[in-house]
C-alpha cells in the first residue's frame, strides 16, 4: 500500500511538471457524506442506519484535460467515514448493543473523466486511504455507555482502498458513489482482555456524497 501511494505521488509530480501551467488546474471544496455498510456478524446480516457526515471532509484535485471530452485527475482528500450498527453482539458479555464506528482518513485518488469538461462529465477511479483517527461509541437503551478513540488504531484496517464513480454537474455540484474494498475493522485485533471483538464482524462501508467544488485554482469555481 505504501508503495502504491509513493508511486501515485511521484506519478502526479512528474505529470504536473510535464505540462505547462495552462494544461493543469486544481479544484478544491468540501463533501457531505451519507454512508451505509454491508455488515454481517457470525454469518448473519446486521441492520445499519444512515450516517450523515457533513464535516470534516475536504478535498483538492489536480486535473489534466487532454481534450474537452477526456481527462485524468489525482489529489488529496480528508474525510470522515464510518457506519452505525444495530444489534452488535459483544463477545465479552454476549450482550447486544448499538454501535457507531468512524475514522478520519486521508486519501489519494487516481481517476479518469469522460464527457464535457466545461459542463457535465462522468468519472471513475480508485483511491487509497490511511485511517489516522478512529472512534467507536457504544449505546445501550439509547444512552452512550462507552467511547473509544485512538490515533492509527489497530482496531481498524489502517490502509483502505476503494472504488468510486460519479458525475460532475455545472456550477461545481458533484454526486459520487464510493465502495470500500477493504473491511473496516481489523478482525485480528485483540483487546487487553484477550478478546477479539471484531473476529466475526464483516463490514464493507459504502456511501453517496454531495460535494461542491468551491475553487478552481484560486478563483471561485463556477462554470459560465
Amino acid at each position: 500500500m505504501k508503495t502504491i501511494i509513493c508511486s501515485a505521488i511521484l506519478g502526479l509530480c512528474f505529470s504536473v511538471t510535464g505540462f505547462s501551467q495552462s494544461d493543469v488546474y486544481t479544484t478544491s471544496g468540501g463533501e457531505v457524506i451519507f454512508s451505509f455498510a454491508d455488515v454481517s456478524q457470525t454469518g448473519s446480516n446486521a441492520n445499519t442506519n444512515l450516517r450523515f457526515a457533513p464535516v470534516i471532509n475536504l478535498q483538492t484535485f489536480v486535473h489534466k484535460d487532454f481534450s474537452n471530452s477526456f481527462g485524468l485527475f489525482s489529489g488529496i482528500a480528508v474525510r470522515n467515514v464510518g457506519y452505525r450498527m444495530d444489534g452488535y453482539k459483544d463477545p465479552s458479555d454476549n450482550l447486544t448493543y448499538k454501535k457507531a464506528f468512524r475514522s478520519y482518513n486521508v486519501g489519494i485518488p487516481i481517476g479518469f473523466k469522460i464527457g464535457q469538461m466545461d459542463k457535465i462529465y462522468f468519472y471513475g477511479g480508485y483511491e487509497i486511504e490511511l485511517g489516522f483517527l478512529y472512534k467507536e461509541k457504544t449505546y445501550e437503551d439509547g444512552d452512550k455507555v462507552d467511547k473509544i478513540t485512538g490515533w492509527f488504531s489497530s482496531r481498524q484496517n489502517v490502509w483502505q482502498s476503494s472504488l468510486m464513480a460519479g458525475v460532475q454537474l455545472p456550477y461545481g455540484a458533484n454526486i459520487k458513489f464510493k465502495y470500500y474494498l477493504t473491511e473496516f475493522h481489523n478482525r485480528d485485533y485483540t483487546n487487553s482482555s484477550g478478546i477479539k471483538p471484531y473476529a466475526d464482524l464483516n463490514s464493507q462501508v459504502f456511501y453517496f456524497s454531495l460535494s461542491f467544488m468551491l475553487f478552481r485554482n484560486t478563483e471561485i469555481y463556477i462554470y459560465e
